[in-house]
């Protein structure tokens, strides 16, 4: 734990921010397993809010990876460790009155608890909006866009979610989305009419 060192308050109030901008903060959490989804709606949702003149940023589980967390392996303890980290920066993104979109496996119930409970502890609380991406093992087995699955049946990589290492769905997600049932579009359109009943965005005329 650092010591000596003290927080330096800035002079822009949040809600000062949040009405010059025209919008206000958020994360909005992808969670789900490998090739349900979470990557592909959080890049169509970055795009579709940018088109609403609205700032957002998206932080891709892989991408991560190559820069802040590539020091953290895929063992239960790098997993929290890699969420931790995420859940710091998702806040920040989400005090700057920008719209934080996460797309991690996240696979645990009590690491996903942990970045919502630094959202609710911040002042004034941000919103935390958990997406469960859902769609069944046999359907993310047969898209297996990167050949994860068929190296982890074959024992070629350890600890893979869904197959060697478990995966704790949402309980209560504020948003469930089943890709096997709907696209993009509108997993894009679920979201967005979400953020806009919260009042995060602003309904389009």
């Amino acid at each position: 734990m650092a010591t000596n060192i003290t927080f330096h308050p800035g002079a822009v109030t949040p809600a000062e921010r949040a009405e010059l901008l025209g919008q206000k903060g958020a994360t909005v959490w992808f969670t789900g397993l490998s090739a349900s989804g979470k990557s592909t709606i959080a890049t169509a949702l970055e795009q579709a809010l940018l088109h609403r003149r609205l700032h957002s940023f998206r932080l891709d589980g892989d991408n991560i990876r190559f820069g802040l967390n590539k020091d953290l392996g895929f063992d239960p303890k790098s997993r929290e460790e890699n969420i931790r980290r995420i859940g710091e920066v998702s806040l920040l993104f989400a005090s700057s009155s920008s719209i934080a979109l996460t797309a991690f496996i996240s696979p645990y119930v009590a690491d996903r608890e942990l970045a919502r409970a630094l959202h609710a502890k911040h002042d004034p609380p941000l919103p935390f909006i958990e997406v469960f991406v859902d769609a069944p093992l046999s359907v993310v087995e047969s898209r297996d866009p990167k050949g994860l699955y068929k190296k982890a049946r074959a024992g070629e990589i350890k600890e893979f979610t869904g197959i060697s290492a478990p995966y704790e769905a949402p309980p209560k997600p504020e948003i469930h989305i089943k890709t096997d049932e709907v696209d993009v579009t509108g997993a894009v359109e679920i979201v967005i009419k979400y953020l806009e009943a919260q009042g995060i965005i602003k309904a389009q005329q």
